[in-house]
């Protein structure tokens, strides 16, 4: 039998059942953090150094920080749903003293599970009850005059199962009129935007996407080094509309023409090249649809004419319909579209291309047009706008300067309001859209389209917001209302001009100006280059030497990510120079000049005819030489050389009585092009450029070659 315990051995038994030794019921399990390293969105970013990515980064001396603003929120998912038992939050000084913690399966609908009013900073360990993917802390009241800001935001609880990987399904369902697009079974209205920047950022830029409630984005090329992209639209809610090149594209890529009624070469190479990327992409959960094309049957136009413009038209939009069951027999979970630039190929998709489950159309002026087009059109199908926004540069009038006139600011984002709501005027057939341009360049072509142009937000940008998110307020770009040149045709090289403009911000911050030169009108470049320029709202301004139409872009900066741009053209011209121009029309003689080509003859006599649209060009070696016969000994004071683009680095100005025994009266070897002004005083009936080393690889070509008395 049993023998009963010693009493000496109770108060060990104790200590051993207070301490939780002795064999019992089983302890909880305790919390696994599940917020680390996890896709991370917020209501704003201070600026690009506190990202909501460092709340979650596991690292306490990286933090997010808010605009100065309420309210404001960050958001984690945690890739799928979970039992939440403690939420930390580490704050820095920038806290909240009212502040709601909140769940949700769909980042939607939110479910509070904790709410304080009290709050104190620091380190906060919160114990709450909730069950969600996604966890939000929801800030309504700051203390002090600074925005949110928070170390680490860390989420513990028990995870639950992730959802298994897989396509996602979607479809295109309804009848006649009533269509509606659907993932995995759930409505989906196209929210997007067209993506620019590499792909390598996708995972850094995508949350910033979900934030403003894009939940598409489309691209034009889809290849080996897509992965990424649709990797981190699908960790972000995100979907792609994934794009295939064919010829002749309406953009960068493009690669030319083919005769698509004879090249069965090509044409096998690119299905195979669409089947292959089918095939490698198709499980991806990042995919929304295929897309087949961009603005080729428009781009014909620049291939072909008459008849074999017209074959090629149908000749393609059957090759996209050969793509289209391609597609189909490799993924049935995906619906195909094809993308042109004008309603005016979808009769070639009506009648050619019967196997496409929606049609893409880019439009921006016209984009309200598309629905009565449609409509007149008797299409069975509904369709999409791959590509929409302010008017482009095709679409306005020119200024005096003979270039376009760029819309402001306002009216861009004013663009992008209307093209949006147009869209929305077609329920059941318009099913969203992919508005242009979330892109990062500063050029041209990032100052009139991208809604981020060289990373800083601009008005367009908080429009997109409010159109998918329909969130407002924050921290907004300073407004331009306009902006005016003292001189824009008549702009000396080289010279000063007057700008003046009315800035103001919103939320009354501090604005910074920058200006900047494009030279498009004159050399196709697309980058800027820094304006030299003094004053505040009204600037005096350095202009360009080369001669030509510039574009001069005003920025405004508020310190808080935000930028303001507005930009007018003018119109560089040579000083004027006081006196007589005894070159004018007089008898001029080269070593060589450009008899053919482009644009050709470019006699020496172009130099002295006073036309400042015509030149003398050169062939394309060294050296080579322009004079001028005065008609006798003349007396000057000053020579002008009025460049085009191909300049002398090397020239003397030299002077003869016979034509023949020259005398050097000017020498450089640093010349730079635009308007050369040399006070050069001398007598002599002739007088010659001969010069020795070119700026460019070209020749030599001056507009004028002036010889004046004053």
């Amino acid at each position: 039998m049993d023998r009963p315990l010693p009493l000496r051995a109770v108060p060990a038994l104790v200590v051993l059942l207070v301490l939780g030794l002795l064999a019992g019921p089983t302890p909880a399990h305790a919390a696994t953090l599940l917020s680390q390293g996890r896709p991370v969105t917020a209501s704003s970013s201070e600026g690009a150094g506190t990202p909501a990515s460092a709340a979650v980064d596991g690292d306490p001396g990286t933090r997010w920080a808010s605009t100065w603003s309420d309210p404001q929120w960050l958001q984690v998912d945690l890739g799928a749903s979970a039992d939440i038992s403690q939420v930390t939050l580490n704050w820095e000084s920038a806290y909240a003293t009212a502040y709601e913690i909140q769940v949700s399966d769909n980042a939607a609908s939110w479910q509070t599970v904790y709410s304080t009013t009290t709050a104190t900073g620091g380190v906060q360990n919160l114990a709450v009850t909730g069950h969600g993917r996604y966890v939000r802390l929801y800030g309504t009241h700051r203390v002090g005059g600074y925005g949110y800001s928070l170390w680490e935001f860390q989420v513990s609880g028990t995870p639950g199962t992730s959802t298994p990987g897989g396509p996602g399904v979607t479809k295109v369902t309804g009848s006649q009129g009533n269509w509606q697009l659907s993932v995995d079974g759930q409505p989906w209205i196209v929210k997007g935007l067209t993506w620019g920047p590499p792909v390598s950022e996708a995972s850094a830029r995508m949350p910033e996407l979900h934030s403003i409630g894009v939940n598409t984005v489309r691209t034009w090329g889809t290849d080996g080094s897509s992965q990424p992209l649709f990797d981190a639209a699908a960790a972000n809610g995100i979907k792609v509309v994934a794009g295939f090149w064919l010829q002749p594209g309406g953009g960068p890529g493009s690669g030319g023409c083919v005769d698509y009624t004879t090249d069965t070469n090509y044409k096998n190479t690119m299905l195979g090249e669409i089947q292959k990327w089918v095939n490698t992409y198709k499980g991806n959960a990042g995919v929304l649809m295929w897309n087949v094309g961009n603005e080729s049957i428009l781009g014909m136009q620049n291939c072909y004419s008459g008849t074999l413009l017209e074959q090629n038209r149908i000749a393609y939009a059957r090759f996209v319909d050969q793509a289209a069951q391609a597609i189909h027999a490799i993924d049935a979970n995906h619906p195909v579209t094809s993308t042109d630039a004008w309603t005016g190929a979808w009769p070639y998709y009506k009648a050619y291309t019967p196997n496409l489950d929606l049609y893409s159309v880019n439009s921006y002026a016209q984009v309200c047009q598309v629905k009565q087009d449609w409509i007149n059109g008797g299409y069975t199908k509904p369709y999409i706008i791959t590509e929409t926004g302010p008017a482009g540069e095709w679409e306005v009038p020119n200024d005096v300067n003979g270039v376009p006139t760029e819309p402001t600011d306002q009216q861009k984002r004013d663009g992008y309001t209307n093209a949006w709501n147009c869209i929305l005027a077609h329920p059941g057939v318009a099913l969203g859209a992919t508005l242009f341009h979330y892109g990062t360049e500063g050029d041209f072509g990032g100052v009139w389209f991208n809604i981020t142009t060289g990373n800083e937000k601009r008005l367009a940008w908080y429009a997109v917001r409010k159109l998918y998110s329909g969130q407002t307020g924050g921290n907004t770009p300073p407004v331009i209302s306009s902006m005016n040149l003292s001189r824009t045709t008549d702009v000396p090289a080289g010279g000063t001009f007057t700008v003046t403009a009315n800035v103001s911000d919103p939320d009354g911050d501090p604005i910074a100006y920058t200006m900047g030169y494009n030279s498009k009108y004159i050399n196709n470049a697309a980058g800027l280059i820094p304006a030299q320029f003094t004053g505040t709202g009204t600037f005096t301004v350095t202009a360009p030497k080369d001669l030509g139409v510039w574009k001069i872009y005003l920025y405004a900066r508020d310190g808080h990510g935000n930028v303001g741009i507005e930009t007018r053209s003018l119109r560089v011209v040579a000083p004027p120079v006081p006196g007589t121009n005894l070159a004018r029309g007089a008898a001029t003689t080269a070593s060589t000049y450009q008899a053919d080509g482009p644009g050709a003859p470019y006699p020496p006599q172009a130099a002295t005819d006073g036309n400042l649209a015509t030149r003398w060009a050169s062939a394309w070696a060294d050296p080579q030489w322009v004079q001028v016969d005065l008609g006798s000994r003349q007396a000057f004071n000053h020579v002008q050389l009025v460049w085009e683009s191909a300049f002398g680095k090397a020239y003397e100005i030299q002077v003869s009585d016979d034509g023949t025994n020259w005398r050097s009266v000017y020498a450089t070897t640093t010349g730079d092009g635009g308007a050369d002004d040399l006070a050069i005083s001398a007598t002599a009936r002739y007088v010659r450029m001969n010069a020795t080393q070119r700026g460019t690889a070209y020749g030599y070509s001056l507009y004028e070659f002036g010889v004046y008395r004053s």
